[in-house]
């Protein structure tokens, strides 16, 4: 799906995700020393503003014009105390290049892209990392096919949490955590199963 084919999907639907954050990123970064944030493919927001609204200074990434303008919409209603520590940026993620090591957290949630792509991205995401920054990445595991639920139904843009560690292997960055997670989602039917997540947080050395 290109930008305009985002933009029709976030514009038919309220909140396409929802208006609170990722349990993982919540999980795994509110006991992190506030500072600059960079949150990739931010979609309308929901991480950014609960980062935001904690203290951090956020920059949201997206290539969508649309989730981006809702997303200003819900940081103005939802916390309007920290709207103006969100820096909003429409650009192709695969396009776009992080300030060098500026960022004391980047967050990359459920983008999920071909093998190559998905290399490309996390690599400059781990540059744009601060010393001791963390890269945290959540996205649908390729187990979910066949042991979870929900998700996309191609294998080309799933990964596993050993994926993540080989795209940066040579980042230099060390492995807090790489786990295969499960994450309560209820079905249509009212019924819950499990989706599985692949969770990997990383962290770069202090210098």
């Amino acid at each position: 799906m290109d930008s305009r084919d985002w933009d029709d999907r976030y514009a038919a639907a309220d909140l396409v995700w929802g208006g609170t954050p990722n349990r993982w990123v919540a999980q795994e970064t509110g006991e992190l020393p506030l500072g600059r944030a960079l949150d990739v493919a931010a979609g309308e927001g929901r991480n950014s503003i609960w980062l935001a609204d904690r203290g951090w200074r956020v920059t949201a990434v997206d290539f969508s014009a649309v989730a981006l303008d809702r997303g200003r919409k819900l940081a103005a209603a939802q916390a309007p105390q920290a709207a103006g520590r969100i820096t909003w940026v429409c650009e192709d993620v695969l396009a776009y290049t992080p300030e060098k090591e500026a960022y004391d957290l980047v967050v990359l949630c459920y983008l999920q892209l071909p093998a190559a792509e998905r290399a490309t991205v996390l690599r400059a995401a781990a540059a744009g990392l601060a010393p001791g920054g963390s890269l945290l990445v959540v996205g649908h595991d390729t187990t979910n096919l066949t042991e979870g639920t929900g998700g996309p139904q191609d294998a080309r843009v799933l990964f596993t949490p050993a994926d993540v560690l080989d795209d940066l292997a040579q980042a230099r960055l060390d492995t807090v955590r790489a786990d295969q997670v499960r994450r309560p989602v209820e079905r249509a039917d009212g019924t819950t199963a499990d989706a599985i997540d692949a969770l990997v947080l990383l962290r770069r050395p202090p210098v």
